[in-house]
């Protein structure tokens, strides 16, 4: 058998969306395996290190595709910060399907997922606080009030996301975006 050269897109999104759904502790790997539409052994084959490895392969494939939409659309100095925070903000709604999915960080933030990945965890916060601060400071903010509004929007976020599956309401995130926007707009 030749060696797997690309990881399938369809495997990343089984594995992404059951980790999101139940989390490291959770996901059990029958339900990895039907996710994906492989066998364990399969599954094995591929994530030598098991559930472990692929929980960081989603963590790391999620936190690419951040890198590539959300912080470059933040950053792109070809655009004013208020089209800047514009596309952001159209990033994440794709990213957290306006609302519905929830986020990998925190559905690994539960104690064993929070032993294994701690590091990659903290450091994707640290990424979304520093992509917003960098912004605030573009848009003219103190680096008090930008690190006030970049803590701000990450807990913003991650809350509306709680609180939107919870009430089953997507308008709280669609809000909560919203809201974002106007703060650093204002």
């Amino acid at each position: 058998m030749r060696p797997q050269k690309v990881l399938d897109d369809e495997i990343l999104a089984g594995l992404t969306k059951v980790f999101r759904s139940k989390g490291y502790e959770g996901a059990s790997l029958k339900e990895l395996a039907e996710a994906t539409g492989l066998k364990k052994a399969s599954l094995y084959h591929r994530f030598p290190n098991g559930k472990q490895e692929m929980a960081e392969t989603v963590l790391n494939h999620i936190g690419e595709w951040v890198q590539n939409n959300v912080f470059l659309a933040l950053a792109d100095e070809e655009v004013s910060p208020q089209m800047r925070l514009k596309n952001g903000i159209l990033q994440i709604t794709k990213l957290y399907n306006g609302g519905e999915e929830t986020c990998l960080l925190r559905a690994l933030s539960m104690k064993a997922g929070l032993d294994l990945f701690n590091e990659q965890i903290q450091n994707g916060m640290q990424d979304w606080i520093n992509a917003f601060y960098n912004l605030g400071l573009e848009l003219g903010f103190s680096t008090s009030k930008a690190t006030k509004y970049a803590v701000q929007t990450l807990v913003d976020i991650q809350g509306s996301l709680i609180v939107t599956r919870g009430l089953n309401d997507i308008k709280i995130f669609e809000e909560t975006l919203k809201k974002i926007e106007s703060n650093y707009l204002e």
